[in-house]
């Protein structure tokens, strides 16, 4: 892999990254409603679904989903299930503006950093990073652009993986602290609520999209 074609790959994945997909909304909206400290189990959970994807897909199970639409339907369909539940779990979350940390020390800190608060916040980002088994065919299809057949496949794969995996942690942060501004604006309960219908349904705007879309 030469260098410009690295630099290319750096510049696609940075501009893909940038979407407002389910992993960067929820990371958003963890921020904002427990924090960024919170927030950053969240985004422990999406990288390890994303990194165990795109590992799943260099190792072949992205061209078995390609040939195999019922595995991939029913897939899809669980991913999609998913994302309508959290949807709802987010629309319907209790409105407690003392929940809302606008620092990183603030009084309730110390019970979401319980293990179960971390286990239970790495499951929901991993879950939704993993709902998505499009993820797989998009790896198959992606990465395979930037490996050169002449060189080690092993170590260009290791670079691009480690190149996605930065890009994409600084998207994370790039959203949880706009989250973290954003919680400042957000005691008021009124408001909170509203924010959170609007994440919430937009979780269940991309549960429709999966569900409808194809290969």
């Amino acid at each position: 892999m030469s260098l410009s074609t690295w630099w290319l790959f750096v510049t696609a994945t940075f501009l893909i990254s940038a979407a407002p997909g389910p992993n960067m909304l929820l990371i958003m909206n963890q921020s904002v409603r427990f924090g960024l400290r919170t927030s950053i189990y969240s985004m422990a959970g999406c990288m390890t679904a994303l990194m165990i994807m795109f590992t799943l897909s260099a190792l072949g199970l992205g061209i078995v989903l390609q040939n195999a639409p019922t595995i991939f339907n029913a897939m899809r369909w669980l991913g999609a299930l998913y994302l309508a539940y959290l949807g709802y779990k987010v629309w319907t979350a209790p409105v407690k503006t003392d929940n809302i940390d606008t620092t990183l020390n603030a009084p309730h800190a110390a019970q979401n950093d319980a293990p179960l608060e971390q286990w239970k916040h790495f499951k929901t980002g991993f879950f939704t990073a993993g709902s998505n088994p499009k993820a797989l065919l998009f790896a198959a299809a992606f990465l395979p652009q930037f490996i050169s057949a002449d060189l080690p496949q092993g170590t260009q794969l290791a670079i691009l993986l480690a190149t996605f995996s930065v890009l994409e942690i600084l998207w994370y942060f790039i959203y949880a602290f706009g989250g973290l501004s954003m919680a400042k604006q957000l005691r008021k309960p009124n408001v909170l609520r509203w924010f959170n219908r609007v994440t919430g349904g937009a979780f269940i705007g991309f549960a429709g999209l999966m569900a409808v879309m194809e290969k």
